[in-house]
């Protein structure tokens, strides 16, 4: 678990606390074992910890790979008798109550005590990521694939590079190439959408979903946010859940729904969503954050898209086409790309980039 981040004095540079898991660009009054993990931008640090891995990081990254990857597939099963925004809503406003009493139950009431910027900041971030990027990817299953949907949420990084860039911070030119790389693949997998085999509507959401992702992914670390990173969370899906909840009723979702009429299997999988996809894996993540390399935990980026793509294929029979592998084939290949050069790079903003997405994709 990680503990709530300490809070910068009122004269720093920053109000916004520092996280205590910051891995590559940790102060020097941060505690001792975050600068021990700390790399100097040469991956030496993250190497050193990669040979102290144990059992229960490769069992915490194995969560993640699996049930974030698998998060996909029980989308779209959710919504085969499940309006999309409405069943969203229902797992985030369950999942951010979770939190925000477990919260309560560990920390007492202080632990969920913020101020009203920091409100703000966490429900504009839960907005953008959770009714913005998980809401348009729930509308976007409803027709598409749940493997090809999950190769084109890993074109995020990509997006982020794109973002900082236009904060002000030049890319390298590898992580350009990642980027274009990465939209040749977006190219090729839109294709089936284009032909008119899949609905093209389904494929804009879910490319709109990575874009709104990206967009609140770089805005939380460039706001004040709650110090508390579970807090914070809790804050988020509410947020996020109720946004979920106005679009579904502004939508009619509600017209005709009978909880009678949904299936077992859709039930089962919201409360899959909701207890491993947005606590446990959640729970496991953050933790991993504490105790494994970045190098190491940033690897789900391109993991999750091929566990998806399999489940899909064995559970649902969804097919294995050209365009789908050769595709998510070149995506992926982009984003390894853009993640090895920035977890590499030495300046601190590339990195807070890839980390802040990467910690980002939690909430989903």
């Amino acid at each position: 678990m990680t503990a709530p981040a300490e809070r910068r004095p009122a004269g720093s540079a920053s109000a916004r606390p520092v996280p205590a898991d910051a891995p590559a660009d940790a102060p020097a009054d941060a505690p001792a074992d975050v600068r021990a993990d700390a790399s100097d931008g040469t991956g030496k640090a993250d190497g050193a910890a990669a040979g102290r891995l144990g059992a229960g990081v490769w069992t915490a990254l194995v969560v993640v790979y699996v049930v974030w990857g698998s998060t996909y597939l029980a989308i779209r099963i959710a919504v085969e008798t499940m309006p999309s925004f409405l069943s969203a809503a229902a797992r985030f406003l369950t999942a951010g109550l979770l939190l925000a009493g477990f919260v309560a139950v560990r920390h007492g009431r202080a632990g969920l005590r913020v101020d009203l910027p920091q409100l703000g900041s966490a429900a504009l971030v839960g907005l953008l990521l959770l009714t913005g990027g998980n809401g348009l990817v729930v509308l976007g299953e409803t027709s598409v694939p749940s493997g090809l949907a999950a190769l084109l949420v890993a074109a995020v990084p990509l997006w982020m590079v794109l973002l900082t860039a236009a904060g002000g911070e030049r890319p390298r030119r590898a992580e350009l190439a990642g980027v274009l790389l990465g939209l040749v693949g977006l190219a090729v997998l839109s294709a089936p959408a284009i032909g008119g085999s899949i609905a093209p509507t389904g494929v804009v959401a879910i490319i709109c979903a990575t874009l709104t992702w990206a967009s609140g992914s770089f805005a939380s670390k460039r706001i004040r946010m709650p110090g508390n990173v579970f807090a914070s969370s809790a804050y988020q899906m509410l947020a996020g859940g109720l946004g979920n909840l106005l679009i579904g009723l502004a939508r009619g979702e509600q017209h005709g729904l009978r909880p009678g009429d949904v299936s077992t299997r859709s039930w089962l999988a919201l409360a899959f969503l909701v207890v491993f996809g947005s606590l446990v894996a959640f729970t496991a993540y953050a933790w991993l954050l504490r105790a494994a390399p970045l190098t190491l935990v940033a690897t789900y980026a391109y993991v999750n898209p091929v566990v998806a793509v399999l489940l899909g294929w064995l559970v649902l029979a969804e097919p294995l086409t050209g365009p789908t592998l050769l595709g998510g084939a070149v995506v992926v290949a982009g984003v390894c790309l853009v993640v090895s050069v920035s977890r590499g790079s030495g300046r601190p903003s590339a990195r807070k980039a890839v980390r802040e997405s990467v910690r980002e994709s939690a909430r989903g």
